[in-house]
């Protein structure tokens, strides 16, 4: 008989011995593990708290309120009215957050004051002090179109402004104060060191709650509103609220880096989405402002566009960056450099251009009269051109005129049925409509065909295929007929609006 001995023994009453005092100790160890991790967390968030009241206190002191009154207007005649309705007159709502909401003036039967006149209006924004002899810098929203305007400081002091100098193209303003001196001044930093995802606080009025401040990051760079056309906008989720335009937004240092301009609202309050002006372009204006009282830019002479991905192919660009030439004012800085339509412009003075708005930037700033480097790309292949920027003129030719008209009678045409399009001889509209250019009228196009699906419909004006100009409805068929849907063809067109770049290609 065999017996089976156990090779080691453990008497139960010491196994609760054994097993909690190791889990007393892990539970131990993480209580304090937790606690280091707590006590470490909890001193970066202080860390930034400071970092953020450092911040405010610094900037605070500089900022300020704008509140500016517009004195009652004369009453209207009843022409004058209807002609504000027309929308040849100016609108009443003008500066206002209305003014969208009445593009074309007042509705009929609408009136403001005694027969149609306008009663006094006052508004309330905000202004940072950049020279401590008196210089405030807001948007041009704030003032335009005020009669007076009075500047409010932190520490109670009021002041009336003496000059107002604006610039609507980007939306901003000085305003120098009377009798002001040894103010508190913002300190301006470079917004061209922000990156996404940096730290920054909305400093301003809203909503007449004084030296409020609000905090965010750069959620975007880069932006680009339709109504200021000559701003490339920062984008931050810092609480920006009516009242907030024309104060800082600034960096966790304490310097300026952006004018509080805008918001993105389906009901004109705070939605997540604010814009800025960059200091860096606010620098540029007001010294303008200050200097000359006017923004001398920099002009090129061409229209531009930007450049997708089958347009970037067929142009020979590897990427999409760069500003396609659509047309070359004849006596400008680029007829004279030799700029052609179809260029595409990818660097100005060493510094690249991503797309229109970005050149735009880059030649309104530079040097008037001296010469400066344009990197092109021509039918795919690098060439330099020097040209000598001259200022911008007060008024630049637009595209303009009304609809377009058939002419009378039977007029030849040509059907381009792979492309899906048919066109007729200029000569079927007005003898003003697209004055000074020559080409064919597309008199219709296949609903589904390429072209239509290019956005070309009747009445554009084809004047060149490539870089042939085309004059007749034969010169149209002879060129076009050695064109195939499959490789694509570029197409010089203009519209009442100006001149463009389309690519007609069949789809993949």
């Amino acid at each position: 008989m065999f017996r089976t001995r156990p090779r080691f023994f453990v008497p139960t009453c010491l196994l609760p011995v054994l097993v909690v005092a190791p889990l007393a100790a892990l539970a131990t160890s993480v209580r304090a593990d937790e606690s280091a991790a707590t006590a470490e967390a909890m001193s970066h968030a202080t860390a930034l708290s400071k970092a953020f009241r450092h911040a405010a206190e610094n900037a605070t002191p500089s900022v300020v309120v704008v509140r500016s009154e517009a004195k009652a207007k004369p009453a209207q005649g009843r022409g004058q009215q209807q002609q504000q309705r027309q929308g040849g007159g100016e609108n009443p709502f003008k500066g206002t957050p209305f003014e969208d909401f009445f593009k074309d003036g007042l509705p009929e039967g609408f009136d403001f004051g005694p027969r149609g006149g306008m009663g006094p209006r006052s508004g309330v924004g905000s202004g940072v002090i950049v020279d401590a002899a008196g210089i405030v810098l807001t948007n041009n929203h704030v003032v335009e179109g005020a009669d007076e305007v009075t500047v409010e400081l932190p520490d109670g002091r009021e002041f009336k402004a003496a000059e107002i100098k604006t610039d609507p193209e980007s939306d901003l303003a000085v305003v120098r104060l009377a009798n002001a001196k040894d103010l508190p001044v913002a300190k301006l930093g470079d917004s061209d060191k922000l990156e996404i995802g940096d730290w920054v606080i909305a400093i301003g009025n809203p909503f007449e709650l004084e030296t409020t401040v609000s905090a965010g990051i750069i959620s975007g760079k880069g932006r680009e509103l339709g109504s200021i056309r000559r701003a490339k906008f920062l984008q931050t989720d810092a609480a920006i609220n009516p009242g907030n335009s024309g104060g800082p937004l600034v960096n966790l240092a304490g310097e300026v880096v952006g004018i509080n301009t805008a918001i993105a609202s389906n009901s004109g309050g705070y939605q997540g989405v604010g814009f800025a002006i960059p200091i860096n372009l606010a620098k540029w204006v007001s010294g303008q402002l200050i200097a000359k009282g006017a923004v001398e830019r920099g002009y090129l002479g061409v229209s531009i566009s930007p450049i997708d991905g089958d347009m970037a192919a067929k142009l020979g660009v590897k990427d999409k960056k760069g500003a396609l030439v659509t047309e070359v004012m004849p006596g400008t800085p680029a007829a004279e450099a030799g700029v052609q339509e179809l260029d595409v412009i990818v660097g100005f003075d060493g510094a690249p251009v991503d797309g229109p708005r970005s050149l735009q930037e880059v030649v309104e700033r530079s040097g008037i009269g001296q010469k400066h480097k344009v990197a092109v790309l021509r039918d795919g292949k690098p060439v330099e051109l020097s040209v000598s920027v001259k200022p911008l003129p007060d008024k630049v030719a637009r595209g303009g005129g009304g609809g377009l008209k058939k002419g009378p009678g039977v007029e030849e045409t040509y059907y381009a049925e792979a492309f899906g399009l048919e066109v007729r001889d200029k000569n079927s509209v007005p003898e003003d409509a697209y004055e000074g250019f020559e080409g064919v009228l597309v008199d219709r196009v296949d609903p589904d065909g390429i072209a239509a699906r290019a956005g070309i419909g009747p009445g554009v004006l084809i004047r060149k295929l490539g870089h042939k100009q085309v004059t007749s409805v034969g010169e149209f068929a002879a060129a076009i007929e050695k064109e195939s849907a499959e490789d694509g063809i570029l197409l010089q067109v203009r519209t009442p609006r100006g001149n463009s770049i389309v690519l007609l290609k069949k789809s993949e």
